[in-house]
């Protein structure tokens, strides 16, 4: 299917895509990658009349770590993050979820800020920015405002973004150490969408005993799920398989998966139990120092 007519626009700083944004309003829409919108304007799912394209816009493609955390451009590319030596060393997650997204087209044109902004349920960046506790900048010709992760994705492809709004960077903080995070995404093919998907990060001490824990699930609900009451289960205490088990558990109860081609629901909440432990695998070996590849679920 052919998506609608529209108009399009190049703008060539923030300050001119702002603009645009609040000239046109409702009927506007920026376009970064095109990886996400593109397909859902072929299959009509959105029809903007405008199409402002803020992909030349230079100044947004950093990577960059300070005293604050991870500063990520909203315009970094899924390959970017994903070769990048400072996230590859520290921030391990993002690198298993940038792995695993799409194919390599994707990668090299979708950008972080699009993939959070779409807000697909499926999004392999949702569910990261709830685990890493992100906080997304956002910016309009009213000046700027910063918005949590948490609380930021309202439904399916909704956020807190107002149509005149956009996000120019992703802030992740520096984990409380000593930490360790793996994501982990089950799919019926490479570069389909997930089944199921998990992001865990966790400060850990001697290895295994657990000071502070964050889940959170993609594919799991109309919007990426942070798994509260599973994280909680598990601060303070020994990582031993009877407590991983008991939090695999709260974390299938806790997702709210929809039936659809890949799966019902009783097998979505199973497959996402038995992701979060093949994650805690990954993070307890991370944490020992192992290099251990992860993304794709076993």
């Amino acid at each position: 299917m052919y998506p609608r007519a529209f108009d399009y626009c190049v703008a060539r700083s923030v300050e001119e895509a702002l603009e645009l944004l609040s000239r046109y309003g409702d009927d506007a829409r920026a376009l970064a990658g095109g990886q996400s919108l593109i397909p859902l304007m072929k299959l009509r799912l959105a029809s903007p009349s405008r199409l402002i394209d803020i992909g030349r816009i230079a100044n947004l493609t950093h990577i960059a770590q300070s005293d604050k955390g991870l500063a990520v451009g909203a315009l970094a590319t899924h390959a970017g993050v994903l070769t990048s030596p400072i996230v590859r060393g520290q921030w391990p997650l993002m690198a298993d979820a940038a792995s695993v997204i799409g194919d390599s087209q994707v990668r090299n044109w979708g950008t972080v800020g699009g993939a959070l902004a779409e807000a697909d349920p499926a999004s392999d960046w949702g569910a990261a920015a709830l685990a890493l506790r992100a906080r997304l900048r956002c910016a309009s010709t009213r000046g700027e405002r910063v918005l949590d992760a948490d609380g930021f994705f309202i439904d399916a492809y909704t956020t807190r973004l107002a149509p005149d709004e956009l996000i120019t960077e992703v802030i992740f903080p520096t984990p409380r150490q000593p930490a360790a995070g793996a994501y982990l995404k089950l799919e019926r093919r490479a570069g389909d969408f997930a089944v199921v998907s998990i992001a865990l990060q966790l400060t850990l001490e001697k290895n295994s005993v657990c000071r502070d824990a964050s889940i959170a699930l993609a594919a799991a609900g109309l919007t990426p799920i942070s798994a509260l009451d599973a994280a909680a289960s598990l601060i303070g205490k020994e990582l031993n398989p009877h407590v991983i088990g008991e939090a695999a558990e709260r974390v299938a109860a806790e997702a709210e998966p929809a039936v659809d081609i890949r799966g019902s629901e009783e097998y979505k909440r199973a497959a996402a139990a038995a992701l979060f432990k093949q994650a805690v695998e990954v993070v307890l070996r991370r944490a020992r120092g192992e290099k251990v590849e992860a993304g794709h679920a076993r």
